[in-house]
């Protein structure tokens, strides 16, 4: 029986070591080496690099924001936080129930009926409304997409859509004081397809199309 019950060890602890070896480190090792020759990019992250230094990734979105300023020093919360408002010069990516940190992903998962859900999107719609409208006086509720008072899944999402994108074009335009069309030009340019061709919809790049803003007309 103790025969037995050795060779039962044994054979369970040869098994532990060779399942180790071939699911913990061969196995990474090939799928990092096939992800190196087949998908560069993809498999160091994505990397957008401007300037020489890495800016962000193109997969995760980030925010365009700075210090909220009054009689030239920046204001403060009443924790003794600087206040951060969006940059007007910049498009400006989809709420984030994260602040678009990259330690963490997640969003509101608040219900249709949530009465917090709906006051949290009339704040961002209103906020929406206070940047952009200023710039197309045109602009009207009905005509903010829903990505734009809306969460991502993932909290992280890079891209925004190209009606979003369309409505924000008329204040980076006044604000980087460059043709609606050159702006336009931009969008198109840094806008990713559907994914397989069919999935989804398409997305504009923000912080991409951003750089190219940065690179065809920087801030004064």
């Amino acid at each position: 029986m103790a025969q037995g019950l050795r060779k039962d060890l044994l054979t369970g602890l040869i098994a532990i070591i060779a399942m180790t070896v071939v699911l913990g480190l061969v196995y990474p090792l090939v799928i990092t080496g096939v992800s190196q020759v087949v998908f560069p990019r993809a498999a160091n992250g994505s990397k957008v690099s401007f300037d020489g230094r890495t800016v962000g990734s193109h997969l995760i979105g980030q925010s365009f924001l700075h210090p909220l300023l009054k009689n030239g020093k920046p204001v403060k919360n009443e924790e003794g936080e600087q206040v951060l408002v969006p940059d007007k010069g910049y498009f400006q990516p989809r709420p984030s129930a994260t602040g678009y940190s990259g330690n963490v992903t997640f969003f509101g998962n608040a219900g249709p009926n949530s009465l917090e859900l709906r006051e949290e999107i009339r704040e961002e719609l209103a906020a929406y409304l206070k940047l952009n409208k200023p710039y197309d006086h045109s602009l009207t509720r009905a005509d903010v997409p829903v990505d734009a008072v809306t969460q991502s899944a993932s909290g992280v999402d890079p891209d925004i859509s190209e009606a979003n994108a369309q409505i924000q074009a008329h204040r980076i335009a006044a604000v980087r004081q460059i043709p609606l069309s050159k702006v336009e030009e931009l969008i198109s340019q840094n806008t990713d397809s559907r994914s397989l061709g069919v999935l989804g919809e398409p997305g504009v790049n923000v912080l991409e199309v951003n750089i190219a803003l940065d690179q065809e007309a920087p801030l004064k």
